[in-house]
Formats: C-alpha cells, structure tokens, sequence
C-alpha cells in the first residue's frame, strides 16, 4: 500500500518532532518534509507534492491561514488539516474557509488523530457541533447580500441544511442518517457538499474583492 505522503509545518521543532515520531509509528503514513514558516510550507508544498498537510494557524513569515489558501488555490487536491493550540472560537471556521478539510486541537488522542487523517484523506468531511452552527450562519449571512459584485456559486439544499441542523443539535452520522432513513454514507456525503460549497463561495468572495 503507497504510504499517505505528510508535510508538517510548525515553528515549534518538539512539536513536529513529536508529530513525525507518531505518524512513523503508522506503517500507511510518511513524513516526506518539515517547514518552519507559512512561506517555507507553500515553497515545500510545490516541491514535494504531498497528499496531505499538518499546518499550524499560528505560523511566522506567513500565517497558517494564509498559507492554506495559497497551497489550496495551487494545489486543490492537496488535503490540508490544522492542528494547534489556540482555543480562539473562529479559528475552526475561518481555517475552513481558507480551505483546510479539518481543524484539530493538540489536545487530540494520537488514535483519534491518525483516524481522522486517514478520514480526511479518504475524502470524508468532519464537522463538528460547533463548525456547523457557524456553517449555518454564514451560508444565511450571504444569502442576505444579494449585491455582491459575483453572483453566489452555492447554497444549501433542503437536506444539506437539514443535516447541518441535525449536526448542530449533536447528532452524530448514524443518528442523522437513521432519522432520515438514508444510508450513513450519504448523510458524509452532504456535508462534504457543504464544505466544498463553502471553499467555492469564499473563493468566488474573494474575486469579487479583488476586481473591486
């Protein structure tokens, strides 16, 4: 089985060291490069072409967040999960937006860790109780702004909106997909539309900002 190709990227050395310790633990992981700064992260991410990337928010020269929407404007098949310490409520959110897959804190379990990474990889969507209350305001936010100079890209669907209600109420995937009566597969299937949406939207935003 080819190994998931990993660039870590934080300015704390224990911290990536310690990382890369546990992904080599994981015969289907492989720690392929380590950037220091949001601009190395870019610079490596072109190089090395990895299938996934563990990016802090929090990083000099260039911020996570602004790293993350470079790579992924380049490089869109590339998977990026942030994974950090800081407990700023938006965070999660505006991580997404730049177009990361996942927001992780450290506090994770290493099991946890490694089976999300592999969920993100895979293609699958998560989204907590948290993320979804705020995916829910900001898809009813650009609704009410018709007189955006780019036409909206997306909205939600009936059951995508629904199945992010069910979320924001703590429902978990199985419980969603049993209370609609359709397979857990497709309840995953909604919310990765959902993200994708988002990452289209905030992309179509930020042109409309730019040709102002």
């Amino acid at each position: 089985m080819t190994p998931i190709r990993v660039l870590l990227a934080d300015h704390h050395s224990l911290f990536r060291e310690g990382l890369a310790s546990l992904l080599a633990a994981e015969k289907d992981f492989e720690v392929v490069g380590e950037a220091v700064d949001g601009l190395q992260a870019l610079e490596m991410a072109r190089e090395l072409m990895p299938d996934l990337i563990l990016m802090d928010i929090s990083l000099p020269v260039m911020s996570g967040q602004e790293a993350t929407r470079r790579i992924k404007a380049e490089m869109p098949y590339v998977k990026i999960v942030i994974l950090t310490v800081s407990d700023c409520e938006s965070c999660p959110f505006e991580a997404v937006k730049s177009g990361a897959e996942a927001y992780l804190p450290l506090g994770i379990e290493p099991r946890a860790l490694s089976s999300t990474l592999r969920r993100v990889v895979q293609g699958e969507a998560p989204v907590s109780r948290v993320m979804a209350a705020q995916l829910l305001e900001e898809f009813a936010r650009w609704a009410g702004q018709p007189t955006l100079a780019v036409a909206h890209a997306a909205e939600l669907t009936a059951r995508e909106r629904e199945v992010l209600e069910q979320v924001a109420r703590g429902g978990s995937n199985e419980a969603i997909a049993a209370g609609l009566a359709v397979a857990e597969d497709a309840v995953q299937n909604h919310l990765k539309n959902v993200l994708e949406k988002l990452h289209l939207e905030s992309r179509v935003h930020s042109a409309a900002l730019t040709l102002r």
